[in-house]
């Protein structure tokens, strides 16, 4: 299974990569657009937690891209 993952993996680039950066942010988007609890869940939440999980989710990519 996992050698099968890692053939597959060497064949994405980094538009591919970006494509699903997209298409993950889109289908965020339908879900609280469809289902009214999302919604009214991002709105109850301070926009500060979103900025703070942005950080600690993208820290090890942007350390292993740029500093390491």
């Amino acid at each position: 299974m996992i050698a099968w993952l890692n053939k597959k993996l060497k064949k994405t680039d980094i538009w591919d990569i970006g494509l699903i950066k997209w298409a993950s942010m889109a289908f965020a988007l339908f879900v609280i657009t469809i289902w009214p609890a999302a919604m009214d869940w991002v709105h109850s939440v301070d926009a500060w937690w979103f900025l703070m999980a942005a950080v600690i989710i993208g820290a090890r990519p942007f350390y292993r891209f740029y500093i390491k």
